[in-house]
């Protein structure tokens, strides 16, 4: 089973403002919208706003996955490291009447926010409609199957299970990925050889069913 989706960095970058803000960080995706809807006009949203669909992996320890900390110099005492500011959920460096710590999980710790997983690597592949001779090209997860891949291309076209997804006229299985079907990432070759990989991107060709399905 694969109930994980992929997302990438791209997509992510999208979602940048108050109404919709995500943000990515160790590895996954996360929808930080409803903590900024409940945390409306607070100050210590600035740092998470500025920071609206961006990585900010550099916040935390990947090991204890939980915000940087430091030895606080005025007071010698283990704090989090907060260089952008303090932000909701952090606690004030000293004591206050004013903040309390009973909200729970904080949310870099609160699975209610993860959508998915942010893609180690993507690739970009030509689709070519056969029928059509439409071409276009498309930026997708390595880690997605050609299934997946296929749910991407129907904004360009909804009938797009009606075809045969071929590549150098084998048929391919749309329940593995890319290179599980024999197309290699080749962005590595490109940059050892120094070509442009922008020049040259794997194609696959859509050879048309005559059903017309519609997902």
């Amino acid at each position: 089973m694969r109930p994980t989706k992929y997302f990438t960095a791209t997509e992510v970058s999208l979602h940048n403002t108050l109404g919709d803000l995500w943000v990515s960080y160790l590895g996954k995706v996360y929808d930080l919208t409803p903590l900024v809807n409940e945390f409306k006009g607070d100050v210590l949203l600035k740092p998470i706003i500025e920071c609206a669909g961006k990585d900010i992996s550099h916040w935390f320890d990947p090991k204890t996955k939980d915000i940087l900390t430091h030895i606080d110099p005025l007071s010698g005492c283990v704090k989090y490291y907060t260089p952008r500011g303090r932000f909701v959920h952090v606690p004030p460096p000293c004591p206050r009447t004013d903040w309390t710590n009973d909200f729970g999980r904080p949310w870099w710790r609160d699975t209610q926010y993860e959508v998915g997983l942010l893609s180690v690597k993507t690739r970009w592949i030509r689709i070519i409609n056969t029928l059509t001779s439409q071409e276009q090209g498309l930026e997708v997860c390595s880690e997605e199957t050609l299934n997946e891949i296929l749910q991407r291309y129907l904004r360009y076209n909804s009938h797009a299970a009606s075809y045969t997804w071929k590549h150098d006229c084998v048929n391919l299985d749309m329940s593995k990925t890319l290179e599980e079907n024999g197309i290699p990432d080749e962005d590595e070759d490109f940059y050892n050889t120094r070509m442009d990989r922008d020049l040259f991107s794997q194609s696959i060709c859509l050879y048309f069913n005559d059903d017309l399905t519609e997902l």
